[in-house]
């Protein structure tokens, strides 16, 4: 499901699009990042977690125009000034931003953004997904439920 979820939310995201991934270790961020790049990357890649370089990129296809999507984890960041040095701004101005542990950028996160929190469900594979943001991402979520319980 969660795979899944990235899969959809990367058919109704556009270039300069951010996506906050918040949620617990192992609540299955990078794995929504995951289903996110390979929907919309040509190429079969492998897309490791950007723990240790702090961010990845990838050039992709969005609705038929060139974009590169960047997954940041920002979880050994020290300050929010150091995702400067990631290239965050460049990233928030042409590409699609998927960031994991959002909360460490403080006030440089953009508030125009979609929100994706993942908590623990019932089972011990199971999720609870919630979105929030914008009124612009809220209308392009509105078949979101319905593509991704399959109906």
């Amino acid at each position: 499901m969660t795979a899944r979820a990235g899969r959809i939310l990367a058919g109704l995201a556009r270039a300069g699009d951010v996506l906050a991934l918040w949620g617990d270790l192992g609540a299955g961020k990078t794995t929504l990042a995951r289903g996110f790049i390979a929907a919309v990357v040509p190429a079969e890649e492998v897309v490791p977690s950007p723990t240790f370089t702090l961010v990845q990129t990838y050039a992709a296809d969005i609705g038929g125009s060139p974009a590169d999507i960047w997954h940041f984890d920002l979880y050994r960041l020290k300050s929010a000034e150091e995702a400067y040095e990631v290239g965050i701004e460049e990233a928030f101005a042409e590409g699609i931003s998927l960031i994991e542990w959002p909360e460490r950028l403080g006030s440089l996160l953009p508030r125009h953004r979609l929100d994706v929190t993942l908590l623990p469900g019932v089972g011990a594979d199971s999720r609870i997904l919630s979105l929030a943001g914008p009124d612009a991402w809220m209308q392009r979520l509105g078949g979101f439920k319905s593509a991704l319980s399959g109906e």
